[in-house]
């Protein structure tokens, strides 16, 4: 019974049946949003799942992974006999003998040891090329498995090289499709998309391009990041310097940065799991160390009776006050910094990242937001953001939004 079971599919579009029927061991699928790329990759790695075979769906990080998990378990619902399904691994066994487990890529080294008959990259884009090639790859070798890469382009990284690739190369296929391919999509809310979007961000979104800088909103990072200068740099006699300081306690990580007058980072801290208490002490060291800086600090939420301590230190502390708009505005004038070659940033690639990965993105509202990719970190972004804001009076920077 188990090996002719059936279920009912999702329906899928002309464009998802083509890559259903391919025969390559390793597909590569670039598309826009709302495509339907995960919901087809959730009927993949399921229908592995009831041949028997050891499936894997990989993600940026858990959060980010949650879409597929929540797709896979409503599927797996539909089934006519019973599955064990552990939440708190995100695996799912079937009678088959087969299995389908959620991981984050986060961490690749975490993902070492077993050995997998297929697997799903998810938003690989926004993934660490380590996690495929050094980790996935190898284990689909003893089993001669399979591979789904599923993303919306990013940028001209990993995985814009691997389309091509795939274009070209024995065993893989490669396929681009804009959103429109999609025949579920009204027209009209893509004719609306690409009225409100950012150029930019419409052509990666919603026509699935492959640019320079991807949609990002920082673009021309590379060119402001010194190659190999990662290390502190100490104060220097007669140069103003300016902190900006993103606060966090467990999830998130508290970031501080330094910038000396000319823009130049000389500074860069990250940590988390900290008390508050020693995080006083680490912003009043950094002020103390750079002049007696002042520090531009995120006073919202939790930052609000950090700053009202640092005051009583004797810390000069410029608060800013967040809101979607002060948020975005310091953001974007970051990004004009950082396009026209007026900061110099510091080699820390957690830091370079960050940046690279930040994006439009367009709420169901139809309002654009600036913010890091679901699942992803902005404390190095904010930091960065609040430091260059309090250096502004230098760089021509009119407008201050401290409170």
């Amino acid at each position: 019974m188990l090996a002719q079971v059936r279920i009912r599919m999702p329906h899928l579009h002309p464009a998802q049946m083509d890559v259903l029927k391919s025969d390559a061991r390793f597909k590569v699928l670039a598309c826009g949003r709302r495509w339907g790329k995960t919901r087809l990759a959730t009927v993949m790695v399921v229908a592995e799942a009831l041949r028997g075979k050891r499936a894997w769906w990989v993600a940026p990080s858990y959060k980010m992974g949650r879409v597929g998990w929540r797709l896979i378990k409503r599927l797996v619902k539909q089934l006519p006999f019973t599955c064990r399904v552990r939440e708190d691994e995100h695996l799912i066994e079937m009678p088959t003998g087969g299995e389908v487990a959620v991981h984050s890529a986060d961490d690749p080294d975490s993902l070492r040891g077993e050995g997998l008959d297929f697997v799903v990259l998810d938003e690989c884009a926004y993934m660490k090329q380590e996690a495929w090639y050094e980790v996935l790859r190898p284990a689909l070798a003893d089993r001669q498995g399979r591979a789904m890469f599923i993303s919306t382009p990013h940028g001209r990284n990993w995985f814009y090289r691997l389309y091509h690739l795939a274009r070209e190369h024995e065993h893989y296929d490669a396929w681009r499709f804009p959103t429109s391919a999609n025949p579920f999509i009204r027209p009209e809310e893509i004719s609306e998309a690409e009225r409100s979007m950012p150029e930019m961000a419409f052509r990666q979104e919603y026509l699935a391009e492959f640019l320079d800088d991807a949609a990002g909103v920082f673009r021309g990072v590379s060119a402001v990041v010194d190659a190999g200068r990662s290390q502190n740099e100490p104060p220097e006699p007669g140069r103003q310097y300016v902190a900006g300081i993103d606060l966090a306690r467990l999830q998130d990580f508290t970031v501080i940065v330094v910038f000396d007058e000319n823009g130049r980072q000389v500074y860069f801290d990250r940590f988390n799991r900290m008390s508050w208490e020693r995080q006083r002490q680490i912003i009043y060291e950094v002020f103390r160390r750079y002049h007696r800086c002042p520090c531009v600090i995120d006073a919202s939420g939790v930052g609000d009776p950090i700053y009202q301590d640092l005051l009583r230190m004797g810390v000069v502390v410029k608060p800013v006050r967040f809101t979607n708009v002060v948020k975005e505005q310091i953001i974007e004038h970051l990004a004009m910094l950082i396009e026209r070659g007026q900061v110099r940033l510091m080699d820390v690639p957690v830091q370079t990242e960050e940046l690279l990965n930040f994006q439009y993105e367009l709420k169901p509202s139809g309002r654009i937001r600036l913010q890091a990719p679901q699942g992803l970190h902005d404390d190095c972004v904010v930091a960065l953001a609040l430091a260059a804001t309090g250096i502004g009076a230098q760089i021509g920077y009119a407008e201050s939004p401290f409170a």
